[in-house]
This record gives C-alpha cells, sequence and structure tokens, in this order.
C-alpha cells in the first residue's frame, strides 16, 4: 500500500514537512510516500529523498474546480492508497483524499472540514514551530512523538548546478544569493536600497565573489531596483529561472541573504551559509532549520505582527537592520564549518 502527501501550498512550508516524512519512512521503509502538489511546489517535492512520485494537483488560486479534483480522485482511488497526510489547513484541500476513498486521511481539523479527516491530533497549547506542527502528524497512526525533531534536508544534483550556471554563463568562482523577496507582503522584506548596499560590501570586499539576485517575475521589479541602486556587478535572474533551477544554485551557492521566504528555508535545507533577515514574522515559529543560519531579528515591541504591511507604516523591524549587520552575519555563517 502506498500513502499520499498532500503538500502545502507554500514553499516554504513544504520544506518544513520533509521531517514529517523523514519520520514516515523511518518508521515504513518500504512504503512509498508520493506527493500531491500545486506546480510551483513539485521541485520542493522532487528534492526530498523520501518521495516515490510527484503528483500534480489542480491548482488555480480561489477557484474550488469540483470537477478537476474529482477527475483526479477517480485516478487516484485506483492506485492503492490507504493512508494520506493533509497538511493544508483549508477544507478543499481533502477533498480529494476524500474523493478517492483513502481509509485513513490526516490532518489538523483546520477549515470546517472535521467530517473529511479520519484522524486528527489533539491541539497543542502552545504555538508550536512548523517543522513540529508538520512532524506531530507522524505519531496519530503509529509511534509516539519523538523527544526532538529532526531539521529539514533537500538533496540536490550537483550536476544540475553546474548545467545552470553554464546556461546563464554563469562562470565557476564563489557566488552569492540575494532572496529579496516575500511573497507574503512587504513588512517581510528588507528594504531595497539595504539589499543594493549590501551588494556593494561584498564586491567591494570579496572582488572575486559573484553577487545573483533570484527569485519569481513578481521579485523582479524589486530586483531592478537593487541592480539601478548598486554600484557593483550584480546579476538580476528573478523570473528568469525555472524553480528547480533556482534551487540547484541555492544548493551550489557559498552564501544566501534572504528575507524569511520560501527560499530562506530551501536554502537552509540545503545546508548552505545564510543570514535571514526578519521583520513582521517569528523567527522562533518558522526559522530557517540550519546550524549555519544567522538570524537577525531586532524583536521589537511591536514585533511579532505578522501583518503583511507594517500597521504603524515604518517597517522599522526591517529598516533598523543595518546592511553592515547583515554582512557581518552573513561572514560568520561562511566562515562555520557545516
Amino acid at each position: 500500500m502506498r500513502t499520499l502527501i498532500v503538500a502545502p501550498n507554500w514553499i516554504g512550508d513544504a520544506v518544513m514537512a520533509q521531517p514529517l516524512l523523514a519520520l514516515l519512512k523511518a518508521r515504513e521503509p518500504k512504503r512509498p510516500l508520493d506527493w500531491l502538489a500545486a506546480p510551483h511546489i513539485l521541485p520542493v517535492g522532487a528534492a526530498m529523498a523520501e518521495i516515490d512520485r510527484l503528483i500534480e494537483a489542480p491548482q488555480r488560486h480561489g477557484q474550488l474546480q469540483l470537477r478537476a479534483r474529482w477527475a483526479l480522485a477517480r485516478k487516484l482511488g485506483h492506485a492503492g492508497y490507504d493512508r494520506t497526510y493533509i497538511l493544508p489547513n483549508s477544507a478543499k484541500s481533502a477533498l480529494i483524499p476524500w474523493f478517492a476513498g483513502i481509509r485513513e486521511r490526516i490532518g489538523y481539523r483546520g477549515e470546517s472540514r472535521s467530517a473529511l479527516l479520519t484522524h486528527s491530533p489533539d491541539p497543542v497549547a502552545r504555538r508550536a514551530p512548523m517543522v513540529e506542527h508538520y512532524a506531530r502528524l507522524a505519531s496519530v497512526c503509529g509511534s509516539p512523538a519523538p523527544a526532538s525533531f529532526p531539521q529539514p534536508v533537500l538533496h540536490a544534483d550537483p550536476n544540475r548546478a553546474a548545467a545552470v550556471r553554464a546556461q546563464l554563463q554563469i562562470p565557476p568562482g564563489p557566488i552569492v544569493i540575494l532572496a529579496p523577496g516575500a511573497e507574503y507582503g512587504p513588512a517581510k522584506r528588507w528594504p531595497a536600497r539595504h539589499f543594493a548596499a549590501l551588494a556593494d560590501r561584498l564586491t567591494e570586499s570579496w572582488p572575486q565573489v559573484q553577487v545573483v539576485l533570484v527569485g519569481s517575475m513578481n521579485e523582479r521589479p524589486i530586483a531592478t531596483e537593487i541592480t539601478t541602486m548598486s554600484a557593483g556587478p550584480v546579476r538580476n535572474l528573478c523570473g528568469e529561472t525555472a524553480l528547480g533551477d533556482a534551487f540547484a544554485l541555492l544548493a551550489d551557492a557559498d552564501g544566501v541573504v534572504s528575507n524569511d521566504s520560501g527560499l530562506m528555508h530551501v536554502a537552509a535545507a540545503f545546508g548552505r551559509p545564510q543570514a535571514a533577515v526578519f521583520g513582521s514574522s517569528d523567527p522562533r515559529h518558522t526559522p530557517p532549520g540550519s546550524a549555519r543560519a544567522q538570524v537577525l531579528w531586532l524583536q521589537l515591541d511591536c514585533s511579532p505582527c505578522f501583518a503583511r504591511e507594517c500597521p504603524l507604516g515604518h517597517t522599522a523591524c526591517l529598516t533598523q537592520i543595518a546592511p553592515e549587520t547583515v554582512f557581518e552575519a552573513l561572514s560568520h555563517a561562511m566562515a562555520r564549518q557545516g
């Protein structure tokens, strides 16, 4: 029999779900784990050693897509699944396993979907870190929860990194990646002028280092602003790479600087040295899971507010983190052995 993992819809959350898969695989090594995910989440599953098969889920933002979900469920109903872990909290994310008649449907109660689940864990009184939040699902139908939880680990093909660098004409040598985006909103984005100042500091201090901006097309305007303000050579690849290619570059990076974003979690899971800048969110809840990560968080009285935009209009939690401070944090992370 097989297990179906219904993946989260955010890259960072998908990465933080990997320890759950590691626990499940350790418990039943021969049981296949399949990853049902939206197209932009499939590359996360592809980088997980525990995943046996990738399945693309219907994904149109804000649409129920009952017909598409029913058609996919009909196929999955004949694929030998007897257990599923439904990681998003929405009711519609539980529809495909329910339509498919999968016997054990495990997940948090979430958004009015208790009737669609067969097993739910007891709620935890405190706000648990997301890695623990997902990993605790492993104990619902099996062994007790462990005393500690593993950190996310992704695996990269080094040959792909070399191929991507060749395709993008990035010559061999050290590379530092800046990821200036955060899909959630501007209250999680370190200012473009700070990224530009950091890029200048990097190229002045380490002339041999290539500074590359990575992100989606949505982040290209921010990246363009950074390159315009920067005095040194900075390569803007935002919107120019497939997500899997961006992952390959991150896995090959000598250093990474990012906001609290999906790419922050990807870099951490690849074990890359990094400086992670936090604003409106909380690194106690969604930290980069790596000993080589340096977290910068001012912990002002007004934070964490978890807002998309600063309720006070000043975003001091981000603007007051100086580029030099981030440079020093990255230097420390890069000097630390893995």
